[in-house]
């Protein structure tokens, strides 16, 4: 607790490129809070609706009615209901609808990181204006006669090394959420894929049975 004391305090001799460092801060945290609960809460699989997409011959009464249990929202429970609605239809038809409701999952998922790659950009380069903005408040109290104040020439290094360690701090930290959150959203549509293509074979399965009974009828 007293280091993060006195790393709050020397925020405040880092000149005014710390102000809009924080924000750019405070906005990619509101952003990685958001996906977390995205993800906690309208993309996890219950392991028994997952284990029934798996097993064979599966009820797609009780398939919905999983399904329904997830709500509306439920972003990976959309996808899956899709498969199941269209499923008198043929496959192909399956696929492609399929294939829509996914690229719009897609595109849910990954909305805000774009955010976070701008702060990975943007903060050390704020950080290095700060940088050159305290270096050049340090220089001109360095005159011709030599060393005007060299409590002001001190405190111009620190505002230069403050603002520069922050703006690298915050670009660290976004680089990491956004590789996380970019690997999170292929590995949710890793599964999709996979388990869609269980439900694409069921419909498959479904549908020459049908015609196999069609034929000796």
């Amino acid at each position: 607790m007293h280091l993060i004391g006195e790393a709050f305090g020397a925020l405040r001799f880092g000149g005014v490129m710390v102000y809009p460092l924080i924000v750019l801060a405070l906005i990619a945290m509101v952003i990685a809070l958001d996906k977390s609960y995205v993800y906690w809460r309208f993309v996890r699989l219950p392991e028994e609706l997952v284990g029934l997409i798996e097993t064979f011959g599966f009820s797609w009464d009780d398939l919905e009615e999983r399904l329904m249990r997830l709500g509306d929202r439920h972003l990976m429970a959309s996808f899956f209901a899709v498969i199941a609605q269209n499923r008198g239809k043929p496959a192909w038809w399956v696929e492609s609808r399929a294939g829509d409701e996914a690229h719009f999952v897609e595109k849910s998922l990954s909305r805000g990181l774009w955010v976070l790659e701008t702060v990975v950009t943007a903060a050390p380069l704020l950080g290095l204006l700060g940088t050159i903005t305290g270096m050049m408040g340090a220089f001109k109290l360095i005159g011709n006669h030599g060393l005007v104040d060299p409590t002001g020439v001190t405190a111009g290094v620190a505002q230069a090394l403050i603002a520069t360690a922050l703006g690298l701090a915050i670009a660290v930290v976004c680089l990491f959420l956004f590789n996380f959150f970019s690997r999170q959203v292929s590995k949710t549509l890793d599964e999709m894929e996979r388990l869609g293509t269980r439900l694409v074979d069921h419909i498959r399965l479904d549908q020459e049975g049908a015609r196999v009974l069609h034929e000796v009828a």
